[in-house]
């Protein structure tokens, strides 16, 4: 098939704010794969290629791109696929520029659609309100497999492009491998996020809260002295930590899976930022040093699997109660059982004088439902907020099209000059905002290409976050987790907004000055 397939049923599923249609698009072009095509259109569909992340940096894939697009597409998926796997295994001296050469003759040869659609997949920017979800459905339709069946395939096998090809070529019964085992990771369950925590509670009545940590997401997988850890991203990182791999050897259970967070504690045992932790997962580490200056403690909040029997169906009350039983008391996440909102937000509180983010709080009688974000576990965060200033504005799709949408967010650096970008959102923009930003920002338009509409740094806005992580896609290194516009502020100009400087001391890189 050809790649340009791929890109108008994309371009098509844009356009469309329904979901069965969206469904229908996705059915009909996976019916028409062959079966050596599937796997690597269901992670384009899904908006991530089969190799994940192939270390080119986000100005690096715009620079790639050729001036003008060749005048009709002739590149086939599998060709796109061979490409990057060997972009993805290139190593050593001049490897870069090795990177840069292979993804600019792809370029040379893609029309101006397809490069476009290429840059957004490999910068995980690809916005097609065709993800997961959708995509698990329209494997439904197309196999003619029971969306339960499917869902529950993908969850055990790390998700739907591990098992599309399976599915469309035997149907039920090639799914049949695909159940929960160790050693293979499962997809993590994921939390929506609650207003506060009279919401939470509201929705789920008595439930289980847990502190909600600022740590790595890890799952650990034993069978006797075998441990594996995983990341949240399915990475096996199991030498970075071996303080973790020693405190699982020595679980009371012949094999098991354990869901938790690793973080470091500073010595009063309050939590390090985020990126510190990070640290332990870098790619070139001295380990034995680094357990010295940042030992790792892991909290476990459940229990999918343990001496043989899968728990992931079990209700959340009696998982977290066997893992109770199996891991010391310091290991296990703090928690409190209860449907009173006063008690609740004392447990909040103190959750947030010890250093943590929030609270998770939990349906006890839920089964674990990976890979789901629904409505079983909601996380309760205090949010921060930045002034920033407006960069460039993306055009929207589906019932935002014809708005500039997607907002590139920009901090004053007050040491280089100009704005160190911090990221992009779309979050929080009601109607009237969006028809007020498309006339304010046109405006202020110095250039646009196809997608984006670059203006003047003037326009302030009020974002709101839940933390900043490091990040290689912006040439700051840092991006704000979770934004989301709180409102716009014209009382401000630019010369008011925050400073990259300030977003720095937030992350804990730079230490607070004296009196700041």
């Amino acid at each position: 098939m050809l790649l340009a397939k791929v890109v108008e049923t994309s371009r098509r599923i844009t356009e469309t704010s329904k979901r069965l249609e969206k469904t229908a698009l996705l059915a009909g072009l996976l019916k028409e794969l062959k079966p050596e095509e599937v796997e690597t259109v269901a992670g384009f569909l899904a908006g991530a290629p089969r190799q994940g992340r192939i270390g080119i940096g986000y100005a690096a894939l715009h620079s790639s791109m050729a001036a003008a697009g060749a005048d009709a597409s002739t590149i086939e998926i599998l060709e796109v696929d061979r490409v990057l796997d060997e972009i993805s295994t290139v190593r050593g001296a001049g490897s870069e520029q090795r990177k840069r050469d292979l993804l600019g003759s792809l370029f040379l040869r893609a029309t101006s659609e397809e490069q476009h659609f290429l840059v957004r997949l490999l910068s995980g920017e690809l916005r097609q309100g065709a993800l997961e979800g959708i995509l698990l459905d329209a494997l439904a339709k197309a196999s003619g497999i029971s969306s339960e069946r499917i869902r529950r395939a993908a969850m055990m096998a790390g998700g739907a492009a591990a098992i599309a090809r399976a599915a469309l070529e035997k149907g039920e019964s090639g799914l049949s491998p695909f159940d929960i085992q160790l050693f293979r990771p499962v997809q993590p369950m994921l939390a929506q996020t609650a207003e506060d925590l009279g919401a939470a509670l509201a929705d789920l009545g008595e439930a289980s809260l847990e502190y909600k940590l600022d740590g790595a997401r890890i799952q650990v997988h034993k069978a006797g002295d075998q441990v594996a850890i995983f990341s949240r991203g399915a990475n096996d990182v199991t030498a970075a930590v071996p303080e973790v791999v020693q405190l699982v050897r020595a679980l009371p259970a012949h094999d098991l899976i354990l869901d938790g967070e690793v973080l470091s504690l500073s010595s009063d045992g309050r939590p390090q930022p985020f990126q510190v932790s990070m640290r332990r997962f870098g790619r070139k580490l001295d380990v034995a040093r680094l357990m010295d200056e940042l030992p790792m403690t892991p909290f476990w909040f459940d229990l999918l699997y343990l001496n043989g029997s899968p728990l992931v169906d079990e209700a959340q009350a009696k998982r977290f109660a066997e893992l109770a039983l199996l891991a010391p008391s310091q290991n296990v996440i703090p928690n409190l059982v209860t449907g009173d909102a006063e008690r609740a937000e004392e447990f909040l509180h103190l959750a947030l004088a010890s250093g943590h983010e929030g609270v998770m709080a939990k349906a006890r009688a839920a089964g674990y439902a990976a890979g789901a974000r629904g409505q079983s576990w909601l996380k309760v965060k205090r949010a921060r907020t930045l002034d920033l200033v407006i960069l460039a504005a993306e055009w929207g799709s589906g019932r935002r099209r014809g708005f500039l949408s997607n907002l590139h967010l920009g901090a004053r650096d007050t040491r280089k000059g100009g704005f160190a970008m911090l990221g992009k959102t779309f979050k929080g923009l009601t109607d009237e905002m969006l028809a007020w930003q498309t006339q304010e920002l046109l405006k202020l338009e110095v250039a646009r290409d196809s997608y984006t509409v670059y203006v003047e740094p003037k326009l302030v806005v009020e974002i709101a976050f839940n933390e900043i992580q490091a990040s290689p896609r912006y040439v700051s290194g840092l991006a704000l987790r979770f934004a989301r516009v709180k409102r716009y502020r014209p009382d401000k100009s630019a010369a008011d907004s925050d400073t990259f400087e300030t977003v720095q001391r937030l992350a804990g890189i730079l230490e607070k000055s004296a009196g700041a």
